[in-house]
């Protein structure tokens, strides 16, 4: 007969709680941690810096099987421009690609700095004004 004591109590609690709707819980992040913001904003830009070099190689080549390049060559050399041929150098893969390696190189920098400095001043805001107020519902 104790057993069914406890038993009774708990289908009770979970009568109540059924009667009263979903739990709700209201939580502030009051804090969040820099060196982990940092690692975090570090891989996902690694991430992005991948996507900008895929992307630049993917964008060139469709720009060449177009012959969009081969075409500005033509047009220039119709028109006798000889200063506007050396531009034409820049637009090889290999410089393309160069290029979209420092800017890839040059996000991951900035990226993560600008994360980590983000979260040191969500930090000093948080200790003035009290954090983020979330509500969580249990449905």
């Amino acid at each position: 007969m104790p057993a069914a004591g406890p038993r009774e109590g708990a289908a009770e609690a979970a009568a109540r709680a059924a009667a009263t709707g979903p739990r709700r819980v209201r939580l502030s992040l009051s804090r969040v941690d820099p060196w982990s913001t940092m690692k975090l904003a570090f891989l996902l830009s690694v991430g992005l810096g991948v996507m900008i070099v895929v992307a630049a190689a993917v964008v060139w080549f469709v720009l060449d099987a177009m012959h969009v390049f081969a075409d500005i060559q033509e047009l220039l050399v119709s028109i006798g421009s000889e200063n506007f041929l050396r531009l034409m150098d820049y637009l090889q893969f290999d410089r393309v690609m160069s290029f979209a390696t420092i800017v890839a190189v040059i996000d991951v920098l900035l990226l993560t700095a600008l994360a980590t400095i983000g979260a040191f001043l969500y930090n000093i805001v948080a200790a003035l004004v009290g954090g983020l107020h979330v509500t969580l519902t249990d449905d």
